[in-house]
């Protein structure tokens, strides 16, 4: 809006050239850049009489400043530092000042002949007459007035001064200044060219180019190329050059007729007058262009997608696709078009411009992973969060929650929750199924491969654990359920041995046992030689005086005692089962010491005994070992004789029973 009203004010009121120049000397004593000053008029003598104006004062206010240096320094060094316009203006001015205080002090004449240019030949007279002592600036008496005349002046007389053309008087009357024909406007330079002010004149520049199709000559003028002529021109053989102002036309040799047009190679092509704005057919016609001409043919009228015959059937009329409760949008917000619509779909949909329909926006799709924590699932005009298993939807209907699936007991026994998943386990007893890894099986203990070794006798599989029992017999359970204890009868008193019988214990039973001594022989106390397991009788000779075969007799006594084995599970070495400690007999001490050798008589079941001798802490010991593996129940006496031999002889000799009875259990 102040643009229209700077122009509306332009428009009534015009600037003069003086108020122009003002506003440039006002700029100029601010020291304005003079070339690019803000313009108060499009107008260019005003731009250049604003320019030049501004220019004016600088120079002035830079001169006055070098001649102040004059006056004050009388040395114009103080400018010799920098190089600039302004320093070298002021510089200029500061020594033609001093010229002129020279001349002053030699007596010699304020006006300059040397051949100095203007400026300084005015700054060389005022500072010349500014030290004199009539310094008012007339003539001395009886001074010459024509010593006065500058240059610039025609004639002075009586006080009266005249100028050459270009000058003008100054003031003070006798004095000439240039006049500036750029700033009045009094130059004659034409558009395009730009006014430079000399002194007493002013020459015309050319500010642009001359343009295409132009040349500039020596006197400063655009002048016409003619292309034809110089043969610069691109014209075809078909074609005539004609020159026109800064170009030049090619025009066809031959015309074309009625119904063509050329083309820029002078070609006749054919109009195709259907397409024109107006068509040259009535109303209900349709156009058929021909070479050089067109046809016209009467037909009905066919309307495009969106519009329908009137009533009369005259002209096409836009459909309405969004009259009525159907219709096209499908429900959704319908703007009817002329010979279209539009849809405003509404949230989750969006509008195919191709279908013209509200389709369904996959948000799942477009937005991947930052829609829901889980699974994106897209319906219709919107999305859904789902979880995977484990977990389930939280409240913002987004991201998921450990499930804890423990709460509905999927587990047959025992269930802990774990993030995303649950863990079965069962109780002692029971183990997983492999099958669905939720159901508790019982484990069958006694079928495992250490099921053999879990009870010492069988093994009854309960749910959850198992049950050991013992033979019926001679067995009872031992306190940690597994093995089986020896009931020993003999202690119990459960036994049925007559009080004539002893009663010997076995594994799983007992035996009731009577040993009575053979003919010659009585019942000892005496141990030695002593059975370690169970030493029940012992029978040494006693013969009747004068029987001398009983004498001769070399066996010195018969023992009897009983040992109780189990069937070994395991048989890997031979089992150490009876040991015989025998001295050497105290009632021989005549002879000398016998070898003792030990010997298995009877009763060697299947050669699994054998006997060896031994010396343990001075004493000789007969071994009887189990060599082989027996399964009972066995029973067999096995008959010992331990023989005391002297020189190759046997002197006498001990018979030992041992009655061995062999368990069907190892326990």
């Amino acid at each position: 809006i102040y643009i229209y009203i700077y122009i509306y004010f332009i428009l009534q009121y015009p600037i003069s050239l003086d108020d122009c120049c003002k506003d440039g000397k006002e700029r100029g004593q601010e020291s304005q850049d003079c070339t690019s000053l803000p313009l108060i008029s499009e107008s260019t003598t005003c731009r250049i009489a604003q320019e030049q104006c501004c220019t004016a004062v600088l120079e002035d206010n830079i001169c006055t400043s070098g001649i102040n240096v004059a006056k004050d320094q009388g040395s114009c060094d103080a400018l010799l530092s920098s190089s600039t316009c302004e320093t070298k203006t002021a510089k200029t001015c500061c020594e033609c000042c001093l010229l002129g205080r020279a001349a002053q002090e030699r007596g010699l004449s304020c006006d300059l002949t040397l051949a100095v240019w203007y400026q300084c030949g005015l700054v060389s007279r005022a500072c010349c007459v500014d030290r004199s002592p009539n310094s008012d600036g007339k003539p001395a008496p009886g001074e010459n007035k024509q010593t006065w005349k500058t240059p610039e002046i025609r004639s002075c007389f009586n006080g009266s001064c005249a100028c050459l053309e270009g000058y003008k008087l100054k003031a003070d009357a006798k004095t000439c200044e240039d006049i500036n024909e750029c700033l009045l406007g009094s130059h004659h330079c034409r558009g395009g060219e730009r006014c430079i002010n000399t002194l007493g004149s002013y020459r015309c520049q050319r500010v642009i180019s001359c343009g295409t199709g132009y040349e500039l000559t020596d006197n400063n003028k655009c002048e016409d190329i003619d292309e034809c002529e110089t043969g610069t021109h691109n014209c075809g053989a078909e074609l005539e050059c004609q020159n026109t102002a800064g170009s030049f036309r090619c025009r066809p040799r031959v015309q074309c007729g009625v119904g063509f047009i050329q083309d820029a190679l002078g070609s006749c092509i054919d109009i195709n007058e259907c397409l024109s704005v107006t068509g040259p057919c009535p109303s209900g016609h349709m156009c058929f262009n021909t070479v050089g001409s067109y046809t016209c043919q009467r037909h009905s009228v066919t309307c495009g997608r969106g519009y329908h015959l009137n009533a009369d059937g005259s002209r096409c009329v836009d459909i309405d696709e969004c009259a009525g409760p159907d219709n096209s949008c499908d429900g959704h917000g319908c703007i009817n078009l002329v010979g279209s619509y539009r849809c405003e779909c509404r949230a989750g949909f969006i509008f195919n411009s191709i279908s013209r329909s509200c389709e369904d926006i996959n948000e799942c799709r477009n937005y991947p992973g930052r829609l829901c924590a889980h699974k994106c699932e897209n319906i219709l005009g919107s999305y859904k969060c789902s979880c995977t298993m484990g977990f389930k939807l939280a409240a913002d209907g987004r991201n998921c929650d450990d499930l804890n699936e423990c709460e509905s007991s999927p587990c047959s026994q025992e269930c802990a929750n774990v993030y995303g998943s649950y863990q079965c386990y069962c109780r002692r007893g029971y183990q997983l199924s492999d099958a669905d890894g939720i159901t508790c099986e019982d484990i069958d203990e006694c079928a495992l491969p250490t099921g053999g070794h879990i009870c010492s006798y069988r093994c009854h599989n309960t749910p959850g654990s198992f049950l050991c029992t013992c033979p019926a017999i001679g067995y009872t359970l031992a306190p940690n359920g597994r093995s089986c204890q020896d009931i020993d009868e003999c202690v119990t008193s459960t036994h049925s041995c007559s009080e004539s019988e002893s009663c010997f214990n076995i594994q799983g039973g007992y035996k009731c046992l009577n040993f009575d001594c053979p003919a010659n022989y009585r019942r000892s106390g005496d141990t030695r030689p002593r059975v370690d397991r169970a030493d029940f009788i012992r029978c040494v000779k006693s013969c009747q005086p004068n029987d001398i075969s009983c004498m001769l007799n070399p066996i010195l006594s018969f023992s009897h005692t009983a040992i109780s084995l189990p069937t070994f599970r395991e048989f890997n070495k031979p089992e150490e089962i009876v040991f015989l400690r025998s001295p050497t007999p105290s009632h021989l001490p005549h002879m000398d010491s016998p070898e003792i050798v030990y010997d298995i008589l009877e009763g060697n079941v299947q050669n699994s005994f054998d006997i060896i001798k031994r010396l343990d802490h001075g004493m000789i010991v007969g071994v009887v070992r189990q060599v082989k593996p027996l399964v009972g129940p066995v029973s067999s006496v096995l008959k010992l004789a331990m023989n005391y031999v002297t020189n190759g002889v046997v002197s006498h000799r001990n018979i030992i029973n041992v009655h061995i009875y062999v368990s069907e259990f190892w326990f």
